[in-house]
């Protein structure tokens, strides 16, 4: 019998190795450096990178490094018990232009989906919840501020018991809105909406990685934390 064939390496094209790629990605996507920032600091590292090569690389890797730590973490957040989701929108101006990124996080902070719209009517709400659900499975609350085109989209596919409104209750993803500004700010924001909705599924996965909840747990457990994240994405599409 045959043996099944090994997957090509997305790096086979490539003459930098792997772990040099890992790490352009990393810093720019997880830290907010601009593409010349990760250029001189990676040339002090004795690497001679063009600024162009990292948004090259970035562009090429990001989505695949994202889609293989989605994959390692999806099965074993199905399986949570009151799992309690949190949505909400933030404004992105894009060429002068109002465009909106639905966001989902859970009760630890876990981002679960970023979805850009030009509107944030009822159909825009569907779309996001529908991705969502279909993509994380179902939570046993939802909390949601007091937009109503959360609750026509929830009610239209059948879960408004489960929706939650109070003043303070949505405060976990809007605190999770900062990494996100903080990052667009050194970026300069965006000029197209296929970019936005690339960086911040990018970003997204790659902040899941290395959220080792800091403020919650001893400098040891942290350290710990720190190298088994740093571990696993030096194997990513290994």
């Amino acid at each position: 019998m045959p043996r099944p064939k090994k997957p090509a390496s997305p790096f086979r094209y490539f003459n930098s190795s792997p772990e040099v790629i890992r790490l352009v990605v990393m810093m720019y996507v997880r830290f907010p450096l601009s593409l010349r920032n990760v250029e001189d600091l990676l040339a002090e590292r004795g690497i001679d990178l063009c600024h162009e090569t990292v948004r090259h690389w970035w562009n090429r890797f990001g989505p695949l490094f994202a889609a293989d730590i989605r994959r390692q973490r999806a099965s074993g957040m199905r399986g949570f018990r009151q799992w309690q989701w949190h949505l909400d929108e933030v404004y992105v101006k894009i060429n002068g232009e109002m465009h909106y990124l639905w966001r989902a996080v859970d009760q630890e902070g876990e981002v679960l989906e970023s979805y850009v719209t030009k509107t944030r009517d009822k159909s825009a709400a569907l779309r996001f919840m529908k991705k969502a659900l279909k993509r994380n499975g179902s939570p046993a609350i939802i909390t949601t501020d007091g937009l109503r085109s959360y609750k026509a989209a929830m009610s239209e596919l059948g879960c408004e018991d489960k929706q939650e409104i109070g003043r303070w209750a949505n405060n976990r993803v809007e605190n999770s809105h900062l990494l996100f500004r903080r990052r667009e700010r050194a970026m300069l924001r965006f000029r197209q909406m296929k970019a936005l909705q690339k960086f911040a599924s990018v970003h997204a996965n790659v902040h899941n990685h290395f959220n080792s909840e800091r403020h919650l747990i001893d400098r040891e457990t942290y350290k710990t934390r720190r190298s088994a994240a740093l571990a696993e994405w030096k194997s990513l599409m290994a």
